[in-house]
């Protein structure tokens, strides 16, 4: 029998779980297999079981003896992760399981996401739900798709399927720690359309890569480079300086990763390549100067191509690469109310170029619905201003704080007992699922914690593993007192 990866490691049954996840395809919209797999968890235990048409999960457990009558807890997390790799990494996340590596502190996989982020939460409460011995109310264990693109099934669950109004969200990064209030937001996207004529010259290609990245709603505030402005900022300088056409540009994967790699491909007159690639050069070295100190291993390279067909006709690559310098990107405004709290942001997740159109899709957060609405009608003005179409979808609300919360109330008692220390107790600006559900369920009363991840959402992910055995000691603690 093969030796599993993370045996020996503690909580047992919660990382046997995980890395059986692990085994199973469940990036964002792929998330069919993962669903059947909780379904077939609860038909192997006997546990009542829902399965919606989006391939949203809700397991149902009766409380344990002297818990029957209390009321129902709510446990929930998302089943999708982020599937970023490497350029390196031979994964294909849609059928190939992750390679998990440990050193005993650390969790990863190798060359790509971890996806930590949350299928700690899926293995929390399937090993909670197999369990005999673990004294707890009766539980409502929901286990939602689509988180990462936007809460999409959240948004689509049913709200009768739950009598619960205490809910325990396991998708928070940072052990002691517990979050009550957290941003709303929306998917963003802009679309331009290009006209594409015969090119003829010599082709450059243009490479911005290394740059750190992250989560655009927990690590905006960290000022990381966004890889799609760089490039936008080298074209449009690059322009007035040399005439070239653009065939195309592209970065990104997820519109809530800040991007580290985006590239471009232009074609100037071959009388003008070697003054195109000076300035590009002169240009690159004074763009890496101006980057954030953290983003030491930053590069922008180029190098030239043969360049054949088609590229973007000159008035198309003015308005491509104006529309990229103009859109906004990043903190707009920081909280009055909570000293360093991002208030609202947007992040310039995905470009690309194709189908004769130049897309561009944002995550835009707030936890102002005001100022949600007037930065996106900004979006919408700039994208008018070239000609661009703006079009949204996975919009979601804030989680308001809730001033009266016995549930936050008994989990910083709880964490005080185990811990010898208070939590600290906050408001966050990336968006989470408390929100949709605080909308669907009158008087729902929500916490969001999780053990120390570091890098989610991208190559570097690492989850820690004694963080992770404390907090499932301490999410049975709490169980126990309600």
């Amino acid at each position: 029998m093969e030796k599993r990866v993370l045996e020996g490691l503690q909580p047992e049954r919660a990382l046997y779980y995980f890395e059986e996840i692990c085994k199973i395809p469940h990036g964002s919209r792929n998330t069919r297999q993962i669903s059947d797999y909780l379904v077939g968890f609860a038909r192997e235990h006997g546990l009542r079981w829902v399965q919606d048409e989006v391939n949203n999960v809700v397991i149902y457990k009766d409380g344990t003896p002297g818990y029957a009558h209390h009321p129902p807890v709510i446990l929930q997390g998302h089943m999708d992760m982020v599937a970023e790799k490497t350029k390196e990494s031979p994964i294909d996340f849609s059928k190939d399981p992750l390679q998990l590596r440990t050193d005993g502190e650390y969790i990863w996989a190798e060359g790509t996401t971890l996806g930590g982020d949350d299928g700690i939460a899926v293995a929390y409460a399937l090993a909670i739900l197999e369990a005999d011995s673990i004294p707890h109310p009766p539980l409502e264990c929901v286990f939602t798709v689509d988180e990462e693109i936007g809460m999409e099934g959240a948004a689509a669950l049913d709200p009768a399927l739950l009598q619960g109004r205490t809910f325990i969200n396991c998708d928070s990064e940072a052990e002691g720690i517990l979050t009550v209030s957290c941003a709303g937001g929306a998917t963003s996207c802009l679309e331009l359309p290009l006209s594409i004529e015969k090119a003829e010259g010599r082709g450059i290609h243009i490479y911005v890569d290394g740059l750190t990245g992250g989560h655009s709603g927990a690590e905006i505030n960290k000022g990381r480079a966004n890889s799609n402005k760089v490039m936008g900022e080298l074209l449009a300088k690059l322009l007035k300086l040399t005439p070239y056409r653009l065939v195309y540009v592209r970065g990104g994967q997820k519109d809530n990763a800040i991007p580290r790699y985006s590239m471009a491909k232009i074609i100037v007159a071959e009388n003008l390549l070697e003054e195109a690639l000076r300035n590009i050069d002169k240009l690159a070295e004074e763009l890496i100067k101006q980057l954030p100190k953290e983003e030491t291993k930053a590069k922008i390279t180029r190098e030239t191509c043969v360049c054949r067909g088609k590229a973007m006709s000159i008035l198309s690559t003015r308005k491509a690469v104006g529309l990229l310098r103009d859109v906004p990107n990043g903190i707009q405004a920081m909280s009055r109310d909570i000293e360093g709290l991002v208030q609202t942001s947007l992040n310039l997740g995905i470009l690309k170029t194709e189908d004769g159109k130049l897309s561009m899709t944002f995550s835009v957060r707030s936890s102002v619905n005001e100022e949600k609405l007037e930065l996106i009608d900004r979006l919408k003005k700039t994208g008018e201003k070239y000609g661009a179409a703006y079009f949204e979808h996975g919009a979601y609300p804030a989680w308001e704080y809730r001033k009266n919360s016995p549930l936050r109330d008994l989990m910083v008692r709880v964490f005080e007992r185990l811990y010898g220390r208070k939590p600290v107790v906050e408001a966050i600006h990336a968006g989470l699922e408390c929100g949709l559900f605080s909308g669907k369920l009158p008087g729902l009363d929500c916490v969001s914690f999780g053990p120390d991840m570091q890098d989610i959402h991208t190559t570097r992910e690492r989850l820690n593993v004694a963080s992770a055995a404390r907090t499932w000691r301490y999410l049975l603690a709490v169980l126990e007192q309600l």
